[in-house]
């Protein structure tokens, strides 16, 4: 049998590290594993080369760094988990990465560091409470 999967996407913030606290117990509650999941934005395709590869490869540096302090914290606490990193915009991909890893639920942070908020919560976590195929943890 295997065990349950709780997403946990992350943006570098502070209330994703916080997330990233609660879902380790959680975790440790439910026999779960974690999906550490990081969403960058698109890729500059009106590059050419080499200055595309650049691009990517400047994107990719920034995602590893802000997933860093996640896989420390993980790590640390013996966490059993995955991660991934994906282009495109958060609230989509985490939906999508949700449905097709079947996660039993998704913890993430109230508020993370985009400009652009919503009412009460962030966007990203605004849309994903409204989309996600499965209960949705809001920590703040």
């Amino acid at each position: 049998m295997t065990k349950p999967l709780i997403l946990l996407p992350v943006d570098g913030s502070e209330h994703a590290l916080r997330a990233a606290e609660y879902s380790v117990k959680i975790a440790t509650m439910m026999n779960a594993r974690l999906f550490l999941l990081h969403c960058h934005r698109p890729f500059p395709v009106k590059l050419g080369d080499p200055y595309f590869q650049k691009a990517i490869d400047k994107i990719m540096q920034q995602s590893a760094e802000r997933l860093a302090p996640f896989r420390s914290l993980l790590d640390q606490k013996g966490a059993d988990y995955t991660e991934l990193i994906l282009e495109g915009p958060a609230g989509e991909k985490i939906c999508e990465v949700a449905r097709i890893e079947k996660s039993e639920m998704i913890v993430m942070g109230s508020r993370g560091r985009s400009n652009l908020t919503g009412l009460f919560l962030g966007s990203v976590a605004h849309r994903v409470l409204h989309q996600a195929p499965c209960p949705v943890l809001i920590v703040r």
